[in-house]
């Protein structure tokens, strides 16, 4: 591993351990004084250094990345590392991911404006703000009570108006909804979860890391053919939380 991966893989870790300590408190844009308008030049300038120059071409995920205002999805003591190159601690030990994965994950899943997609792992809400201006449905799951409800009260205040979420466990997908175009899931598990493969539509993607808690994982790609038989392939290295629930 070279210096810059060492160095990562470090940053990383620093950024995970410190969600044990975020204090538990309203994110930037519940605070009431988040500008959605604020940080345009720095949006721009994650998009041209950490995302596009990483080879994310798709221009649609480009526009989505320059708009949705990231520092509202924040913590407020955060609010000013919001476009940085790394993720940041939203509470009960979960993270925003760093804005090149939400670019390379989108990127993957190869939406069309009439695709519904399941995000498994709400968070902040921020990857289902992305996801809302590229799809016609987003679904999305979180486990964590608070984190559900923070995170819909803040998509509801920035008037994301085609998301719908629910709090619970993400393992099992939201079966009455399904099937869907595209699976999106922000933590990592062990395998990946047999209920979602069969939430997934024929001609459907997924994304999602596996491997063990705290661990370097692997980004997946799936793709679920029209004959019911699926495909694989490991896109790079990860280190996302880990899945919860009751799996």
């Amino acid at each position: 591993m070279n210096r810059t991966r060492v160095r990562h893989a470090l940053l990383v870790s620093i950024l995970l351990a410190s969600c044990l300590w975020v204090k538990e408190e309203v994110w930037a844009g519940q605070a009431g004084g988040c500008n959605p308008k604020q940080y345009a030049a720095e949006r721009d300038k994650m998009v041209r250094e950490q995302i596009r120059k990483r080879g994310i071409k798709d221009d649609s995920v480009l526009r989505a990345m320059g708009k949705v205002p990231r520092h509202c999805f924040v913590p407020r003591e955060f609010e000013d590392e919001a476009y940085d190159d790394h993720p940041i601690p939203i509470g009960k030990g979960q993270t925003i991911s760093q804005p090149y994965i939400v670019a390379l994950m989108t990127e993957l899943l190869q939406v069309k404006p009439s695709d519904r997609v399941l995000e498994v792992g709400t968070g902040s809400g921020y990857q289902s703000a992305v996801l809302s201006g590229l799809v016609n449905r987003v679904f999305t799951i979180e486990i964590y009570p608070a984190l559900s409800r923070k995170a819909g009260a803040l998509l509801k205040a920035l008037e994301y108006r085609n998301i719908a979420l629910k709090q619970g466990d993400g393992y099992f997908g939201w079966n009455e909804h399904a099937p869907f175009d595209a699976i999106i899931v922000t933590a990592a598990s062990n395998q990946i979860p047999p209920p979602l493969l069969r939430q997934l539509k024929p001609g459907g993607r997924m994304c999602i890391p596996v491997g063990g808690a705290y661990q370097v994982q692997q980004l997946m790609f799936i793709r679920k053919k029209h004959d019911g038989t699926i495909t694989t392939r490991a896109v790079l290295p990860v280190r996302f939380v880990p899945l919860l629930g009751g799996h």
